[in-house]
């Protein structure tokens, strides 16, 4: 019973440490933030084009309140630098963090003044999670017992007629873990679940050691 909780407990906490591990934020512009850029609307499309934007994402627009907002619109809108169609209310309080929370284009403008036409505008593309992310967990260790072996009843010998009992196993009824190079259940590529997985790990074996006295 203890084993099963460690094991209950170490899946949640590596999921919550992938969780937040795949959570990235991304600052809008990064040092010179949600403003009007000196290059134009080129300075946010070359920021948007050196990131990867995915679902559960967070933008970050670092801007002073009542100087700037933030509008998300659909393209029309944005190509026009028009405020009507809005998507949601704007967000006229800075910093403004807004958490992405559908794949597919996304568009946002300043609707101060002239600051949308003076390049004051953000497009993206955000990509869907990516599938299968769940971090990797090592199974319970087996509890099923090997049955005797009886040998085949065409023998002579009275003495092989007899049951062979199972091989004691090790540590007093705790079955022996294999570990043999390469046995080991595959971990994921995050630092996070490599955490997890070892702290999971050295709780099972406190457990069994405990069981065993």
């Amino acid at each position: 019973m203890e084993s099963k909780m460690v094991i209950v407990f170490g899946f949640v906490v590596a999921v919550f440490l992938q969780s937040a591990a795949a959570q990235t934020g991304h600052v809008v512009g990064d040092s010179i933030g949600w403003t009007i850029p000196q290059s134009g609307a080129q300075g946010y499309v070359t920021w948007a084009a050196s990131n990867k934007f995915v679902v559960g994402d967070t933008l970050v627009f670092n801007f002073a309140t009542n100087a700037h907002d933030v509008q998300e619109v659909p393209k029309a809108s944005f190509d026009s630098c028009s405020s009507e169609n809005p998507i949601g209310t704007a967000i006229t309080t800075g910093p403004a963090n807004i958490t992405l929370t559908s794949a597919g284009d996304h568009y946002y403008i300043c609707t101060y003044g002239r600051h949308c036409q003076s390049g004051q505008k953000l497009a993206i593309t955000v990509s869907a999670a990516s599938p299968g992310a769940a971090p990797s967990v090592p199974p319970p260790p087996s509890t099923t017992n090997t049955p005797p072996t009886t040998p085949s009843p065409t023998s002579n010998d009275p003495a092989a007629c007899e049951p062979v009992p199972a091989p004691s196993p090790s540590m007093s009824g705790v079955p022996t873990v294999n570990t043999t190079p390469g046995s080991l259940p595959p971990l994921g590529s995050s630092s996070h679940v490599v955490l997890a997985s070892f702290v999971l790990s050295s709780l099972a074996l406190v457990v069994e050691r405990n069981r065993a006295r």
